[in-house]
Order: C-alpha cells, then sequence, then structure tokens
C-alpha cells in the first residue's frame, strides 16, 4: 500500500510540474479575458465592436469581447437602477452612452466611471466630443461617431426649381427658407420633416450658434434671453406657417418622408447616411452641403446631432477594458476606415483626416466626398456643454413649440418655460 501511496503522489507531483514548464516554455498560453460590452443599434454600433475586436484580437487573442445589444432607454434605464443602489454586479465592462446623457451619468456617480485620460491623447479628438465625456480635469469617454450635420438635398428638385447646389451651400436658414419656397412652388414637395416633439432640428440650430438649453455651466437653465432658440423657433415656425414642413410622428414615417419623395432635404446628423442611400431608385439625386448657420455673430456652418462614446465601468477588467478602447476607437486608423467603409460610420479622430481614408468619392451622393466633407465640418463644430439635463427641458420646450407654433407671444412663452424649467431642475 504504502508502495502505491508513493507511487501516485511522484506522479502527481510530475504532472505538475510538466505542467509548469510547458507554461513555461509556451509563454503565449495564458487565461482567457472576457469583457462585457452593452450598446444598441446592431447595424452600427453593435457592428463597429466587433470590428474593433477583429482588430484587438491580432495582438491580444487572449481577450475575448463578449456584445450584448439592447435598446438604449433600456442600457440608462439599468444603468441607473445598478449605479444608485451601488450594485455593481451584471454590469458590464464597456457602455456606450449618448453623449446627451453623458454628464448626468458623471456627475451622479462619479466614481463609477474609470478615467481614461491617460490612455489616449485628448487633442487626437474633435473639442465638442472631448468637451461632452470630460467631468473635471478627467476624460471618461472615448469619443466614437461624431454626429456632425449636414443639409441632404434633393438635387434634382433643385434643379428643376432652378436653382444650384451652389444656391445652398453655406447658406443662412433664412436662405434656405426662401429656396424651400421655390422648390414647393414648382414641385409641390415641402423642404423638410420634423416630429414635433423631438427637438433635434433645434438642439442642432443653436448648437452651431454654441449655444444650449442650459449656461455653460451645464446647469443653469438658458432658455429666456436665448437668442439662438429664440431665432431656431422662430425659424421653425415661419417655415411651417408656409407649409414647408412635413409632420412626422416615428422613425418609420421619417424615413417614408424622404424615401417616398415628400420632402426636398434632410437636415440631419451624418448616421442618417445609410437610410437615404437605402432608396436605390434615388441614387444621383442627392447632394450634401453643409449645415444652414444662424443669423447670429459667431454662427457657423457646423453642428451636432446625436453621437455617443464608449465608457468603462469601475469594476474588475477596467483597465484592460481601458486597453482595449485605446487601442481600438482611440487610435486605430484601421478601425475607422472599416467603419467607413462597412456602416458609414464617421467618428472625431483627427489624424485620419491627414491619410486618404476618407476621401472615397460615393457615387450615390454624385461622387461627392461626403465622408472627408463630414470630417472636416467635424473640426468646426462649437463645443457646447450638454449639461445633465437636456431631455428634461426639452419636454418643457416640447410643450413651449407648441404654445408658439399656435400663436403664443414668444418672449411670454420662453419666460414661462425659464420658470418652469428653474423650478422643475434646481
Amino acid at each position: 500500500m504504502k508502495k502505491k501511496w508513493f507511487i501516485s503522489k511522484v506522479l502527481m507531483v510530475f504532472t505538475m510540474l510538466l505542467s509548469l514548464f510547458v507554461g513555461i516554455g509556451n509563454p503565449t498560453v495564458k487565461a482567457q479575458t472576457e469583457l462585457t460590452a452593452w450598446a444598441w443599434d446592431p447595424q452600427f454600433n453593435i457592428r463597429a465592436l466587433e470590428i474593433a475586436q477583429d482588430i484587438y484580437a491580432d495582438e491580444n487573442p487572449d481577450v475575448s469581447i463578449n456584445i450584448v445589444e439592447s435598446a438604449q432607454d433600456d442600457i440608462v434605464q439599468r444603468l441607473n437602477t445598478s449605479l444608485s443602489s451601488g450594485v455593481t454586479d451584471g454590469l458590464p465592462n464597456i457602455v456606450l452612452i449618448e453623449d446627451y446623457r453623458a454628464q448626468s451619468f458623471l456627475k451622479a456617480y462619479p466614481d463609477a466611471f474609470f478615467p481614461l485620460t491617460d490612455y489616449i491623447n485628448t487633442d487626437d479628438f474633435a473639442s465638442y466630443k472631448t468637451e461632452a465625456t470630460s467631468s473635471g480635469d478627467q476624460l471618461y469617454g472615448i469619443p466614437f461617431d461624431t454626429g456632425v450635420t449636414g443639409l441632404y438635398i434633393r438635387t434634382d428638385l433643385l434643379e428643376e426649381a432652378g436653382y444650384t447646389l451652389e444656391d445652398v451651400t453655406d447658406i443662412t436658414w433664412a436662405e434656405l427658407h426662401e429656396v424651400g419656397k421655390g422648390i414647393q412652388e414648382a414641385t409641390d414637395v415641402k423642404l423638410l420633416s420634423m416630429d414635433l416633439n423631438d427637438l433635434g432640428l433645434i438642439r442642432a440650430m443653436i448648437n452651431g450658434s454654441g449655444s444650449w438649453y442650459t449656461t455653460e455651466d451645464g446647469t443653469t437653465p438658458n432658455i429666456s434671453g436665448n437668442e439662438a432658440l429664440k431665432e431656431a423657433f422662430e425659424t421653425f415656425k415661419a417655415m411651417y406657417d408656409d407649409g414647408l414642413i412635413n409632420v412626422h410622428n416615428d422613425w418609420a414615417q421619417m424615413l417614408q418622408a424622404f424615401n417616398g419623395g415628400l420632402v426636398a432635404s434632410v437636415p440631419q446628423g451624418n448616421w442618417i447616411t445609410p437610410s437615404i442611400t437605402a432608396q436605390e431608385d434615388q441614387a444621383g439625386n442627392w447632394a450634401v452641403v453643409p449645415w444652414p448657420r444662424q443669423e447670429l455673430e459667431g454662427a457657423v456652418n457646423a453642428s451636432n446631432l446625436g453621437g455617443s462614446s464608449f465608457y468603462v465601468l469601475n469594476t474588475e477588467g477596467a483597465e484592460e477594458a481601458a486597453k482595449f478602447l485605446a487601442a481600438t476607437v482611440g487610435s486605430s486608423e484601421e478601425f475607422y476606415e472599416q467603419v467607413m467603409n462597412e456602416i458609414g460610420a464617421v467618428g472625431t479622430y483627427l489624424p485620419v483626416l491627414e491619410t486618404d481614408t476618407y476621401d472615397v468619392e460615393v457615387e450615390y451622393f454624385g461622387g461627392q466626398q461626403i465622408y472627408k466633407n463630414f470630417a472636416e465640418w467635424s473640426e468646426e463644430i462649437p463645443a457646447v456643454n450638454y449639461g445633465e439635463n437636456t431631455y428634461a427641458i426639452e419636454d418643457i420646450m416640447v410643450s413651449a413649440l407648441q404654445e408658439f407654433i399656435s400663436g403664443g407671444d414668444i418672449d411670454q412663452v420662453f419666460e414661462n418655460a425659464q420658470q418652469q424649467a428653474e423650478n422643475q431642475l434646481q
């Protein structure tokens, strides 16, 4: 019995030593690390993460990314529920957050996110994106897609109405209004479409003037006396009163407005490109020109609408998650070339502008280099502090717009909205 016991122990020790030597002799054998990422939109954000995962795996085969698709509203709710309770079990390592919502998380849960300042060169990104993803002196989000805007416009309808692309390039909203009246008179097609419960158009109008619903502190409501917001409301009402606005109620109706030929233009973020090009029989009849500007000092022909960034939760695996994002979304020209070619995404990673990545001539838009244009326009977007309450204030402004287009005095409407915002948020 003792002999069998001795032999058994020797074999056990031998096996352990063999495993140790194999590991030493083969340094590529590593424990597998799995990171979890939450994002929405399988054709856009999810696909971008998949591309990043493939690129990272070339040098880091021991790291895998578990990509979980979830609706944006669900992600917001789950994050708030977990972080407010202090329970981080079940949270991902990486989460996509819309830029308009980022500050609400960073201010409410200052210790929940992992600082990324030391992982990327912040000067490599457009300032308006790093502004939105920072708190204090730390960067917490790796900027991803830009919501840089453009005016998509039907060139065939322009021509029919006697206009050229030059007539709608680097213009004001008032000038676009006049062009819209000419197009409708000649073609019976409205200028643009808008959901009256979604003020994205208004947001982008004032962003182009360096203004927002709040003051520079991102907290104090900035409605009464906000000249950019007032002009945006007046511009929209003027076009609405002239019958140039098609009103839609959901995403499907918005798509039908431009795919179905109900409107001549789409003032929107560049992420709308795939939805426009989905209408194959309109190829060659669209162009993209710079965003119209307001008639205010400092207003520019560039703005932002939407856009999101990737954040790392301050939990186990945070450093590996930061390395993954830094090596891909934070610094890889290959990543940005692939997401542009596959999903039409344009980032704000400035070094890409020094390459020919965006010099692609897009046949659908008459051979325009739309991605190069978007990338260049993104550098001109005024940086504003979106603050914590963009959507809370917008709920108030939706009612204000309805009251104004129904005949209310704009100064009184804005004074009431200002008071309501102050009572609700301060």
